[in-house]
């Protein structure tokens, strides 16, 4: 390191104050209400090698940091002042964008005719044309239906707008005027950026602005490895489930194996199930990516708050991302609801940290984050907005010693919801319900985090619903140590009336006036024995709302009596008496999990995989569907119906999937 800790702290501060203006001069110029009020954007400072150096301490996507951003600083050589990139093709920008609402700029900072840091910023743009309003539907299964794809190129030249790209782009979105009125925002961010950069440099001089950027990450990289070094070394093997993929009815894994060594880790990926003809693949182009890294980047900045957080975050990490799999897209595959998988690797690299050390992480969070927006069209049919409504969330996991977050899970990221009366001023809806689900979170010792309970009703005719990352319909959030699951989400429309209809996921949603669509999240895993809760915990739970009456009793061996206090009779009577049979030493995975890894169990899995990674990429999927549809051909869809019915005889569905294994190959050898 070139320079001393006190000039490397102030110095800190100080690229951390630029990011931090640069994100508020967006967030305040901004028009969309997706960054406006959720903040779904970024902004950081990179050094002259693509590596974030700076990121402003109120952006609410820490995960982001660990972004690759120089294959596309690569791809557009020979940049002069005033010049500023942009992209949102995941394939082209290499991973820097992985969906493509996701727009991203870049600007060189110069000193005098040398580069001395990139300024970049990303919005989650309201539309960027496709097949459905807001560019993303599970359903599609080429990036060509999601929408423009923008690879790497000059967006501004020299001070001077690229005319004829803006001209393509707003050509092909559905909100031209809100969509640039955020890419001017991002301008003006970048704008601030190079001001307050150019002032840093005249007080402390350009070498001292260069040394601190590669002094910052190997700091955060000394003080990163420290941490990771409180997970005991050795090998961990942790998968986790997506209910489906929309197109079939069939489970999707992922797969991880965590290798820990001093301080030094490994995520290999291999085993995860193959790529989808749906929109759930990821572009992470066989590298470590921020989709892969969530839980760590969470798990670091946890246990260090003092470290500066930076790209040094992740020097002692590597991934392993075969080709085909579901983390490692490859062209064309649509990659519209790419979070979806992700927050299963999330989920998986949390149990084997579980596995590790059960004290170090908590139970899962809910891991899904649904998006839901309304479009709604004028007397022509012309679309007159898209907007998203809410970013819904669900509960948090608990840990030892804490209960789970309620209605607020930040596994992904820290966005804010959007206030009710913006939402009820911009769009034809009103709100019905805010509210949070009793009895969502798993009980346990330490309960986990109830879900939200949300209902909008719609206030005019012809508009439609528009969903993304819809998860845990079937497979819920595990317990730990005891603790049980959470409960798994619903959604239904018309609730409570003869119309009613429980949904599963959805591309679009035809809805008119007196609609009602109503979301319950699920909750966060529970940790330790339920019924070594706390009378009075319990009973808090109950006057609040979290934990109705009936599960006090059933989940807790709580009675609560007709005056709301606890009834101490009772309730020793209820624990002395109960039933620990199903009280798990490890992991409660609940039992939709349980029935259908009785048949497809992890080394059939990971045999079925590695067949199946064989074939050529154009038959696996319909090889795979083939396969598991002769082992359950009732399966039903996530969310209509229950894994335990049609699973009930295990052994016979075990022996139709051993013989179509059998059947599928040995015809595949023999053609």
């Amino acid at each position: 390191m070139k320079l001393d800790p006190i000039t490397l702290e102030i110095l800190n501060n100080k690229v951390v104050a630029i990011a931090e203006e640069m994100y508020f001069a967006l967030k305040r110029a901004s028009r969309s209400i997706y960054v406006k009020e959720a903040d779904d954007f970024d902004v950081a400072l990179l050094d002259t090698a693509g590596d974030l150096f700076g990121h402003a301490a109120s952006a609410s996507m820490n995960f982001l940091i660990d972004t690759p951003f120089a294959p596309t600083i690569k791809a557009v050589p020979n940049l002069d002042p005033g010049d500023v990139i942009i992209t949102n093709d995941p394939y082209t920008s290499h991973g820097l964008s992985t969906h493509l609402p996701d727009i991203h700029l870049i600007r060189p900072y110069f000193h005098g005719k040398k580069i001395v840091a990139y300024g970049w910023c990303m919005v989650h743009s309201t539309d960027m044309g496709g097949a459905v309003p807001s560019s993303i539907a599970p359903s599609l299964n080429e990036i060509f239906q999601e929408g423009l794809r923008v690879p790497p190129m000059k967006f501004v030249k020299r001070g001077k707008m690229n005319d004829d790209l803006l001209g393509i782009i707003k050509a092909n979105i559905r909100e031209p005027e809100v969509n640039m009125g955020d890419i001017r925002a991002m301008l003006g961010s970048l704008e601030t950026g190079k001001g307050r950069v150019g002032e840093l440099i005249e007080r402390h001089g350009v070498q001292t602005f260069l040394d601190a950027q590669t002094d910052l990450q190997e700091y955060t990289a000394k003080k990163a490895r420290d941490v990771l070094r409180l997970i005991p070394d050795g090998t961990y093997e942790f998968w986790d489930y997506m209910d489906d993929d929309k197109v079939t009815r069939i489970p999707l894994r992922v797969r991880v194996k965590l290798t820990v060594k001093d301080g030094c880790l490994e995520l290999d990926l291999g085993g995860t199930d193959p790529q989808v003809r749906a929109a759930y693949n990821v572009p992470t182009n066989g590298k470590r990516s921020y989709w892969i890294t969530i839980r760590l980047t969470n798990f670091l900045t946890t246990y260090d708050q003092t470290m500066a957080k930076n790209a040094g975050l992740y020097r002692a990490i590597d991934a392993v991302v075969p080709p085909g799999i579901l983390m490692n897209a490859e062209f064309p595959d649509a990659c519209g609801v790419r979070s979806s998988p992700s927050l299963r690797v999330s989920g998986a690299v949390n149990g084997a940290l579980l596995k590790a050390h059960p004290e170090l992480v908590p139970a899962p969070s809910v891991g899904d984050l649904i998006p839901f927006a309304l479009a709604e069209y004028d007397a022509g049919g012309i679309k007159r907005s898209v907007q998203v409504i809410e970013p819904m969330r669900g509960g948090m996991g608990a840990m030892k010693g804490q209960d789970g977050v309620n209605g607020r899970d930040t596994s992904l990221n820290n966005m804010r919801n959007h206030p009710v009366e913006s939402v009820e001023n911009d769009m034809g809806l009103i709100f019905r319900n805010y509210d949070i689900w009793p009895d969502s979170g798993g009980p346990g010792k330490w309960r986990g985090g109830v879900g939200q309970l949300i209902t909008v009703e719609v206030l005019r005719d012809g508009g439609s619903f528009l969903s993304r990352g819809m998860e845990r319909l079937r497979f819920p959030t595990y317990g730990v140590l005891g603790g049980k699951p959470g409960a798994p989400m619903r959604a239904i429309l018309n609730l409570g009336r003869a119309d009613e209809k429980i949904l599963t996921k959805f591309d679009q949603l035809p809805v008119n006036a007196g609609d009602t669509l109503t979301f319950m999240m699920a909750g966060g895993g529970g940790y330790g024995d339920p019924f070594e809760r706390d009378p009075e915990r319990v009973q808090s739970d109950v006057e609040v709302g979290f934990v109705s009456r009936e599960a006090a009793r059933r989940d807790y061996g709580v009675v609560i009596g007709d005056d709301g206090a606890v009834a101490e009779a009772a309730t020793a009577k209820c624990r002395v008496n109960r039933v620990k049979d199903n009280i798990r030493a490890d992991f409660d995975f609940g039992p939709e999990r349980e029935a259908w890894e009785r048949i497809f169990d992890d080394e059939t899995m990971c045999e079925l995989n590695r067949r199946l990674f064989e074939l050529p990429k154009s038959v696996r999927q319909d090889k795979r569907r083939w396969i598991i549809e002769q082992a359950v051909p009732d399966l039903p869809r996530a969310g209509a119906g229950l894994l335990t019915d049609v699973l009930a005889d295990a052994d016979a569905a075990r022996r139709r999937l051993r013989h179509a294994m059998a059947q599928a190959f040995d015809n595949e050898k023999r053609s």
